[in-house]
């Protein structure tokens, strides 16, 4: 994981909102695999949540100017 971090941090706060937006729609996509029993990795959604988080807390980060 810290290599996706590593590859985020290089991105600015435009990049990271678009990234934001692709990442949340596969994670819907996932929801509804799971909901419907497609879905054999079940691992995946949380994996995706897990994302969303590191990208939010990136474009704070990048708010702040930390």
């Amino acid at each position: 994981m810290k290599k996706l971090t590593e590859k985020l941090r290089v991105k600015n706060i435009n990049e990271l909102k678009d990234l934001l937006k692709e990442t949340d729609k596969e994670l819907v996509d996932l929801k509804i695999k799971l909901a419907t029993r497609k879905l054999k990795n079940t691992k995946l959604a949380g994996t995706k949540r897990k994302e969303i988080a590191r990208i939010l807390t990136l474009i704070r980060e990048k708010d702040l100017g930390l």
